[in-house]
């Protein structure tokens, strides 16, 4: 499994990418690969605020249908629209292309309880 070690993850198989106060967030390798081919995302949530561990949208693929969980205090300011004509993108490219969310992070400091690469693959494997 692939997992860029530039990026933060949460338990909840998700990875952000932080630019200042800017976290681009999909999912990660492992929950493509566990979710299979990726049918739909919805994200309904664009323009608000939301709290740590809110449901910001939902992922469907041929065998289920998953909540999307933000991992931080944050105002969603983006929906990749890509995603509504391609949603394979997050199989093909989850770290990539196939981003879902950008986000403005309101409290940088609970970046500090997301995982490095190396703690997220070691609950993993």
């Amino acid at each position: 499994m692939n997992s860029p070690e530039n990026l933060k993850y949460t338990k909840d198989h998700e990875w952000l990418k932080v630019e200042g106060d800017v976290a681009t967030i999909g999912v990660t390798d492992f929950a493509q690969c566990e979710l299979g081919d990726i049918v739909f995302v919805e994200v309904d949530t664009e323009g608000e605020n939301l709290d740590k561990e809110e449901v910001f949208g939902t992922i469907e693929a041929v065998k289920t249908v998953s909540d999307l969980f933000i991992p931080i205090t944050a105002k969603v300011l983006e929906f990749n629209e890509n995603l509504e004509d391609a949603p394979e993108l997050i199989n093909n490219d989850p770290y990539g292309e196939g981003w879902i969310v950008k986000v403005n992070i309101s409290d940088v400091s609970e970046l500090e309880n997301l995982l490095s690469a190396e703690e997220y693959k070691n609950l993993i494997s």
